[in-house]
Order: structure tokens, then C-alpha cells, then sequence
């Protein structure tokens, strides 16, 4: 840099009102400064810019004058930092660190929550550089329904043990009734195009498989098979094959009956708006059956559903499936086939699921999500949401409710 240059940052603080910034950056512009850095947030009303510019020395005491009389009209503060050389060149080398979006969500968020949350990014060696809140505004009566908070942490740095970091944020999320999100801030991230979701206890409160067996009088006998398949303790296909010949002979009325009265997850509605409003492709692929994953698919205007067949024979249920088994395995084939089709790199996908049968398709998308899940799959995802209702992954995906409700949306 030429030695008759001067960098000089500027802080800016006071009550926000429209016409701060213009102001400011007038004046530079008077004295032909080079901006080499510029940021604004604004936090209940009040205001904090920072600009780092580039100045000839022999303008810089007017520069700053004229800055000084136009606070104290604008009836805002303005401090002024010097910055070498050295100083500027360091801060440029960060460009190259990686840079990473840590999302902290829950019905509330406390100090101790985010104190906690920071302390384990510092001891990584990661430096935040911008924070936001992507939740609206915050009652003060907590008790409200449907209330959550959200902040999004912009961090760069490279982790100095990310399996340690991802214990302690899965430690935290549960001492702390919280969830997280920690995910590589890259092109991939901003431009998710296909989502695929398992259905029972992810879409909708309950197995299909359970009501089913009430109504054949078998409910607590497919009841266990179904919580040990869940927990990984048996295999799936085999679970599921013991549990649909506990079916044999149910009438198959029984499933228009489930259908329209399937309870709908928290949240549901809310996201599918939102991901059919920005052109996202959606999928079910479960582990349950056709019947109730077509009726979800007419409801939401679903594009894809790769479920299980039951076999009817003179309207009754035989105790059979058709086809092959949409198990673990077959989920992860599905998503990376349905990802080939739309022409979507597989780092563009997400999934969302609860179960151990859900876990290949966890891993296999770019972002995996286990969403009120037992704990083995928790464990073994690198996200989860656990507190609020499935429009939680749109925090996940960077959506603010501002902007979503700018839209005439909830």
C-alpha cells in the first residue's frame, strides 16, 4: 500500500433512524475513500455500523472532521481506530479459513444457552463474525403458542477436533433443551433443491402400522415389534414382515378411516407451503405404505412416494406386502436415484427422519435431520431438531420469518 495512505475504521452507534448510513458514506464519498469493509445490524432499535476505508493522509483529519459534526447532528456516535498495514493483511488471509453456519434453535433461548454454545466454538479456535436472529420478534409472555427462537452464529475457522465439538453440541442440546444445526457455509447450502422425508412419526404423530393393529385387535403385539425395529434392535425388514401378517383380515375400509384422520406433525403444513412456494422437490420415502403417503402426497402436492404395498385380496388384507421392502438401504438408493432424476447434486438434498431405518438416508443427504428421534439416531446425526415442530428445518435452510411473512404466510 502507498505510504501516503491512511486506514481508518469507523463504529457507529446510536438510535436508528433512516438516513444514517447515507449521511456517512456522503461525506466519504466527498473525499474519494475506498471502502474496504462495511457492516450494519440494527438490535432493538438501535444501530451499529462499522466502515473500514482507505483515505489519502492529507485528507484524513478532514474526513474525520466532517464525520464528528455530522454524528453529533445525526445525534449518533462515531469512534475512529486506526489500522496498519499488518493488521489489514492478517484479516485478509481469514478470506481463505472455511466458514461455517451454526444454528441454535428451541421454544426460548437463554444466556446460558448461547454463553455455552460460544465457549465451544472458542475452544475450537473458530471466530464468530456475524450473528442474526431468524425467528420473529420474541413475546414476553413465553406461555403463547407455537413460540420459538432461533439465532444463526456465521463462524470461520477450521475446528480443531470437529468430533469433540459435535459430542459436546449434542451434550449441550440435551442438558440445555436445545437443538442445533452445525453445517459448512458453501454454494451447496444456499441452493438446497430436494427434500425427502420419512412419513410415520416424522409427518404425521404416529405409526400407521400401530393403527392398523388397534383396529385388527393386535395393537400391542405390532406395538413392540415396531418400538425394537425403531431402536435398531431387529432387523427392519424382518420386523416388518413379522408385523403385516399380524394384519391378515382387516377390512380394507379401515385405511379411508386412518387416512383422514392421520395427525398431522407441528409445523407440517406451514413448511410444505414454504418449500412448494420456492420450488424445492419433495419426496416421502418410508418404511410405512402407499395408501397413506398418496394421501399425504394430494394433500401438500408431493412429488415423489416410495413406501410398501399391502396386499388386498376381496377388499381384506392378506398378511402380505408386494414388491421389495422400502427398508434403510432402500431409502438411501431412493433419495441418491430421485437426486439423479431431478439432475440435483446429492449435496444439494436433505432428509428428514426419526428412525434407525432412517439413518443411511441421514448420511447419505447433504444435510440430514433427525427430527424427534430415539436416541441412537440423534446421536448418529449431525443435526436434530427435538424442540419445535418440523417447520424447524427452515431455520435449518436460512429461511427468517420475516421474510417468509413479507410473503403472506404465517
Amino acid at each position: 500500500m502507498d505510504n501516503n495512505k491512511e486506514l481508518i475504521l469507523i463504529s457507529i452507534s446510536g438510535v436508528d433512524k433512516p438516513g444514517i448510513t447515507a449521511s456517512i458514506t456522503e461525506i466519504l464519498s466527498k473525499y474519494n475513500v475506498t471502502v474496504l469493509d462495511i457492516g450494519q445490524a440494527d438490535i432493538h432499535n438501535t444501530l451499529s455500523l462499522g466502515i473500514l476505508f482507505k483515505t489519502d493522509e492529507k485528507n484524513s483529519g478532514n474526513v474525520m472532521k466532517d464525520l464528528l459534526f455530522s454524528a453529533s447532528s445525526l445525534g449518533i456516535n462515531i469512534r475512529f481506530y486506526p489500522v496498519t498495514v499488518e493488521e489489514y493483511e492478517k484479516w485478509v488471509t481469514m478470506q481463505g479459513k472455511n466458514r461455517y453456519i451454526l444454528t441454535l434453535l428451541g421454544r426460548k433461548l437463554t444466556a446460558k444457552q448461547i454463553s455455552t454454545v460460544t465457549r465451544i466454538i472458542a475452544d475450537q479456535g473458530l471466530n464468530i463474525d456475524a450473528i442474526k436472529r431468524l425467528t420473529g420478534r420474541m413475546p414476553l409472555d413465553e406461555r403463547k403458542a407455537n413460540v420459538r427462537a432461533c439465532i444463526e452464529f456465521s463462524v470461520r475457522g477450521n475446528p480443531r477436533d470437529s468430533e469433540e465439538m459435535q459430542r459436546a453440541l449434542l451434550k449441550l442440546s440435551s442438558d440445555l433443551d436445545m437443538d442445533y444445526s452445525f453445517q459448512l457455509d458453501n454454494m451447496y447450502r444456499r441452493m438446497r433443491r430436494l427434500i425427502c422425508f420419512d412419513m410415520d412419526s416424522t409427518l404425521i404423530e404416529t405409526e400407521v402400522i400401530d393403527e392398523l393393529a388397534i383396529r385388527a385387535g393386535v395393537g400391542d403385539k405390532v406395538k413392540a415389534i415396531t418400538e425394537r425395529a425403531m431402536r435398531g434392535e431387529i432387523d427392519f425388514t424382518e420386523s416388518f414382515r413379522e408385523r403385516v401378517a399380524l394384519l391378515k383380515g382387516l377390512d380394507e375400509s379401515v385405511m379411508e378411516e386412518i387416512a383422514e384422520n392421520l395427525p398431522i406433525t407441528e409445523g407440517v403444513d406451514r413448511l410444505m407451503f414454504v418449500l412448494k412456494k420456492y420450488g424445492y422437490k419433495i419426496a416421502i420415502l418410508s418404511g410405512g405404505f402407499t395408501y397413506f403417503g398418496n394421501y399425504l402426497k394430494n394433500k401438500y402436492g408431493i412429488d415423489y412416494v416410495y413406501a410398501n404395498e399391502l396386499e388386498i385380496i376381496d377388499g381384506k388384507l392378506t398378511g402380505n406386502y408386494l414388491g421389495e421392502v422400502v427398508d434403510g438401504k432402500r431409502k438411501a438408493e431412493l433419495l441418491k436415484l430421485i437426486s439423479q432424476v431431478e439432475k440435483v447434486d446429492i449435496a444439494q438434498t436433505i432428509a428428514v427422519g426419526d428412525g434407525a431405518n432412517d439413518l443411511p438416508m441421514l448420511a447419505t443427504a447433504g444435510l440430514g435431520i433427525a427430527f424427534h428421534a430415539k436416541p441412537k439416531v440423534k446421536a448418529n446425526a449431525k443435526q436434530s431438531i427435538s424442540t419445535i415442530g418440523l417447520d424447524g428445518v427452515l431455520y435449518f435452510l436460512g429461511f427468517k420469518d420475516s421474510y417468509l411473512e413479507e410473503r403472506g404466510k404465517l
